[in-house]
């Protein structure tokens, strides 16, 4: 079930997503100045919000898991750094300074190719916050806690190398993982299982049930199910069901940039809330990508593809699915389990429902989809995998429940990664 945090709590952590997302925007080096305005509530964080994504999208991983580690790392620290700021009237100056000071150590670290925009984006930041002990002990605090987090990250596992880890295919057998076509590339994300989790204790600490058997009733509702709307002819499946497989086709990570920005822009808290709810969405993220691999390698199950061709339900060696089959193990599915992760820490610490937002996709040029709530997201993915011909029905939703697992987790142990004074949120177990 989906969290619920209090409602007095929500605000404050809408706030800190939205400010997260608005970072990429090019900042400008300024003097600094002790008679410069105030920055705008909000605005330092969603500056470095953007300034992440951009840095992301610029300097990016060939793996995700290691990509959502380096906005794991670098708000980890940021909302660690804002929430040493004291009390009084140099508080959100202190916490801004912080913000940026932390995510942009961090970045530089883990993208030293971007320090030149990253150099002039805080430069930015910091003229327009006045000079004084604030913003000076804010910048401290920042860099001390960058240093700290990507000490304890340090050889965590999660590097490209790493989470291709190569992967041993079993013997052909019924309802085994095979390559699939096209390209029969070798297996992906085997390693991801051995990286180390910022909150689980083990990778497989939520593992989910074994998939249906072959000779289930579920299972031939499921291979059925995806023969007819999964197929790349399809006579049944919907152009808006085609739109649909096509817009959540791209990355998780990519997809759910936008949406966590909607949520931090429209969050009223302060910066330390808006960093605290950036940092848990992707530490959840990792958390979540490790345990969904550890589900996949344990099943090893089959593909669509290779059922619907190779099976013993009414084999079609001829059958294609609408778009090419990821090379990894079917159940459970990572997009799906992504999105139940996202979706539970959203609507605990930001609530269910929203006012109407639009995002975009790469994978889907000039479509706009509206949504109100996060549970949309997840359900468009549950269906989108399944129409794409790449998952089954019941991969996708042990997928939501396991990242809804993974994400209560976190959320209850969300002082430990972030340090003391807590969200005063207390998740439903």
């Amino acid at each position: 079930m989906p969290l619920s945090g209090p409602p007095r709590l929500r605000p404050a952590l809408l706030a800190a997503g939205s400010a997260a997302l608005l970072a990429l925007t090019a900042a400008v080096p300024s003097a600094a100045s002790p008679s410069a305005p105030a920055p705008a509530a909000g605005s330092v964080v969603l500056d470095w919000y953007d300034a992440t994504a951009r840095t992301v999208a610029a300097a990016a991983a060939p793996t995700q898991i290691t990509n959502s580690r380096t906005w794991a790392i670098g708000w980890i620290a940021a909302a660690r750094a804002a929430r040493e700021a004291p009390g009084g009237s140099g508080r959100g100056r202190f916490q801004d300074a912080a913000v940026a000071s932390a995510v942009h150590d961090a970045l530089v670290a883990l993208a030293p190719s971007r320090r030149a925009d990253l150099d002039a984006a805080l430069a930015a930041t910091l003229g327009g916050i006045p000079d004084g002990p604030a913003e000076d002990r804010g910048v401290a605090a920042g860099a001390r806690q960058a240093a700290a987090v990507l000490a304890e990250r340090a050889g965590d596992g999660l590097d490209p190398a790493s989470s291709n880890t190569p992967f041993s295919v079993p013997a052909a057998a019924p309802g085994v993982w095979q390559p699939t076509p096209d390209g029969y590339a070798p297996a992906i994300q085997y390693g991801n299982r051995l990286g180390r989790p910022f909150l689980l204790e083990r990778a497989d600490q939520f593992r989910p049930g074994p998939p249906p058997a072959l000779d289930s009733r579920r299972y031939r509702a499921d291979l059925a199910e995806v023969r007819a709307y999964g197929s790349a002819d399809s006579s049944v499946r919907t152009p808006r069901q085609t739109e649909t497989a096509t817009f959540w086709y791209g990355g998780s990570l990519t997809l759910f940039t936008e949406p966590l920005r909607v949520a931090v822009a429209r969050s009223h808290g302060s910066a330390a809330d808006r960093a605290s709810l950036v940092a848990l969405f992707h530490a959840a993220s990792v958390d979540t990508q490790i345990a969904t691999s550890d589900g996949k390698y344990t099943y090893v199950r089959w593909r669509p593809v290779t059922a619907i061709r190779t099976g013993a339900v009414d084999p079609d060696p001829a059958w294609r699915p609408l778009h090419q089959t990821p090379a990894h193990p079917d159940y459970p599915s990572g997009h799906a389990t992504y999105a139940g992760a996202a979706q539970t820490v959203l609507d605990a610490l930001v609530g269910p429902v929203t006012a109407p937002f639009e995002i975009t996709s790469p994978t889907a040029p000039g479509v706009r989809r509206t949504y109100t709530a996060w549970s949309g997201l997840t359900r468009d993915n549950v269906d989108a995998r399944v129409w794409s011909g790449i998952h089954t029905r019941t991969a996708d939703e042990a997928g939501v429940r396991l990242g809804e697992a993974v994400a209560r987790h976190t959320l209850r142990n969300a002082d430990r990664l972030l340090g003391g004074g807590g969200l005063g949120v207390q998740p439903s177990p």
